[in-house]
């Protein structure tokens, strides 16, 4: 889940630049400036060089010209920096494995464009279209530039999409350099992924691939990555002298001395938060822990709640406190000020030790072992269950388990993003199949049996790599700046490992083989039918989720088999669900009516403004019984083991 998605969410990126905040002294510094670079304060621009009595001063968008002693001497420390971070890059003690592994993706992806490339090679004509194409895009971009010239307002040959935020700078349309420059790269970007899906005789798997594959690379040259082909990176090393550059550097260094040897990207200000203290700060106790997880009951916010408690499985992906960010955004808080008793799963970060659990352990010691803990905690053994991503995915397989032994506890369950049908499980599925698993499952096993939270992060961010890398790599590498606080990505950065055994299961049993759709997928003895799960379902997707996308979220209205509720929410995997209604941010749609295809539910769905947290609170309330007197954690058969957020949240994960 990220995520990765992180996160993953294009709204989940700080806005632009001029909104950051002044940059402040890092924490530590890994080198000294020489004193004749002159230390600046701030990011941007810094002190020009004098000009003429008689010469108006330049705008702040002129490419001035710097003291050129001053430059030389910053860019000189730079690259000495530069190639510190490089010799620490390859002294880092999983130098050779990860030079291993390296290779043998390397491997994939010149298997994966041949396989495409033959598609042409047997079929010349397919050559001369695609190149006649590209020639065309290149002649329709000089003529437009030549009227450019002439003094005509042209529209853009290549223009780049509305949530693109590479190219925001004015320059790039207002310079004519930069604009050809632009548009010859987003040209040239669609040129390559139009040949790879217009390929032929390519199997679906390989074609994805291949796209994704091109795409990241052409993420990585867009001329907004470089200096002196990005107008807002080469105005500010002009007019700081370079100082931009030696802080990026320091910045790089920084960031792989807190990575162990390698690039741990820092998307924000992770000095900034403090959990207990600023985020997941809604008072409440922890009464029960196992290998597993730490559930977390919290305190009433009302005098009467409703009689059946509710129990939240975030995924163990990333840390639960998602649900529970600040008190403006906690889903936690708000069904608290509603009148409900909620329990949060703490899942642990595991390491080695814990590399042979299973899923059917997350869901004996997680699951089961949760509705044990609620009846002692509270008296009550009936509950309304809340699964999130994988979490939803571990309570839909729960839920089946338990209706084949004819448990009845948990009485109406809320999928959020969570896919149980994995045929369209979206661009994750570039990275699903057997040589990829079995390579996983190799570099888990060379690891200590446990996947690393920032290779789990690091796959996230490929997702959405302009926002979640390069978008970083240039503000805080070329630009020199800080990157702002902001509690979403600072989540996001808390990764979390993942032990092997489980990883695999998943990988294999889901995403490869859709077993749990398809009624073949065994847990605990018992053999999974969804169809078997007759407790009322609320669905809910989010429009623009690249992690669980909203048409394979769907899927399950064709598979559970009692009453459901689909709806589908604005934004993506994490912003569309955290989303509470004082925000007065997106839509959500809705349909009481379940066609054969998603497309079709949305057609004839209605939208409504804001959050659709009131709307699944209200078909809550009616399965979730009378009020009864609040209940505080300790009070009953359970005592309290020490206060939320808990130890097992606290652990982190250092790779």
């Amino acid at each position: 889940m990220s995520l990765k998605d992180t996160t993953g969410d294009k709204e989940a990126v700080p806005a632009k630049e001029e909104t950051r905040k002044p940059k402040k002294p890092r924490r530590r510094k890994s080198a000294a400036r020489p004193e004749s670079s002159g230390p600046s304060a701030k990011p941007g621009p810094g002190p020009a060089p004098e000009k003429p009595a008689a010469a108006p001063e330049a705008p702040s968008r002129d490419f001035v010209m710097p003291d050129v002693a001053r430059l030389a001497i910053n860019l000189v420390h730079a690259a000495n920096l530069g190639q510190k971070a490089a010799r620490l890059l390859m002294q880092n003690d999983d130098s050779k494995s990860d030079a291993s592994h390296a290779f043998h993706d390397l491997q994939r992806v010149g298997k994966t464009l041949m396989d495409v490339a033959a598609s042409y090679m047997r079929n010349p004509a397919k050559i001369v279209e695609a190149q006649t194409a590209l020639f065309e895009g290149y002649l329709g971009l000089a003529s437009n530039m030549t009227r450019r010239l002439l003094g005509e307002d042209v529209p853009p040959v290549a223009a780049p999409s509305r949530s693109d935020k590479r190219f925001r700078d004015p320059d790039w349309q207002e310079n004519i350099v930069f604009d050809l420059m632009k548009q010859s790269y987003l040209l040239t970007s669609k040129w390559l992924t139009d040949r790879i899906r217009t390929a032929e005789d390519v199997d679906q798997h390989t074609r994805e691939k291949a796209d994704f594959y091109v795409r990241q690379m052409a993420n990585a040259v867009s001329p907004s990555n470089f200096l002196f082909t990005n107008p807002e990176i080469l105005r500010t090393t002009l007019t700081t002298n370079g100082e931009n550059l030696v802080s990026g550097m320091e910045h790089l260094l920084e960031d792989i001395e807190r990575g162990h040897g390698h690039i741990q990207i820092q998307q924000t200000d992770m000095s900034a938060f403090r959990l207990g203290e600023n985020v997941a700060t809604t008072p409440g106790k922890v009464v029960y822990q196992n290998d597993l997880m730490q559930l977390i009951q919290y305190e009433p916010m009302t005098e009467k709640v409703h009689k059946r408690p509710l129990v939240i499985f975030p995924p163990w992906i990333n840390k639960y406190y998602i649900l529970d960010l600040t008190p403006d955004k906690s889903l936690v808080k708000w069904c608290l000020d509603k009148g409900y008793t909620v329990f949060v799963a703490s899942w642990v970060n595991p390491d080695a030790r814990l590399a042979l659990k299973t899923f059917e352990d997350y869901m004996f010691e997680g699951v089961y072992a949760a509705l044990d803990a609620v009846e002692k905690a509270t008296g009550e053994k009936e509950v309304n269950a809340v699964g999130y991503c994988i979490g939803g995915t571990l309570l839909a397989s729960s839920l089946a388990h338990m209706a084949a032994r004819k448990d009845t506890r948990i009485k109406s369950a809320t999928f959020l993003v969570t896919q149980v049908d994995f045929t369209e499980a979206g661009e994750l599925k570039v990275f699903i199949d057997e040589e990829q698993i079995s390579d996983i499952e190799r570099q888990m096993h060379e690891k200590g049996g446990y996947l690393k939270g920032s290779t789990m992060a690091s796959t996230f961010n490929m997702l959405r790599s302009n926002d979640l890398i390069w978008n970083y790599v240039v503000n805080n590498y070329m630009l020199g700046r800080e990157p702002m606080p902001f509690d979403i990505l600072f989540w996001n950065s808390d990764a979390t490992r993942l032990p092997s055994a489980m990883h695999v299961f998943y990988l294999r049993e889901c995403y490869l083989e859709n077993k749990l759709a398809e009624g073949r997928m065994e847990l605990g003895g018992e053999e999974l039918h969804l169809g078997d799960v007759k407790v009322p379902v609320y669905l809910q997707s989010s429009r623009e989720d690249h992690i669980s996308p909203y048409n394979s979220v769907y899927k399950a209205t064709r598979l559970f088999g009692g009453p459901v509720r689909f709806i589908c929410a604005g934004s993506g995997h994490i912003a569309g669900v955290i989303n509470p209604p004082s925000s007065g941010k997106y839509n959500y749609w809705t349909n009481e009516n379940l066609p054969a295809t998603p497309d079709e539910w949305l057609t004839g769905a209605t939208d409504h403004k804001g959050s659709w947290w009131p709307d699944w609170e209200a078909w809550l309330a009616e399965k979730s019984g009378p009020m009864v007197e609040a209940r505080k954690p300790g009070s009953g058969k359970l005592k309290v083991l020490e206060d939320a957020p808990g130890s097992y949240v606290l652990v982190k994960s250092e790779d």
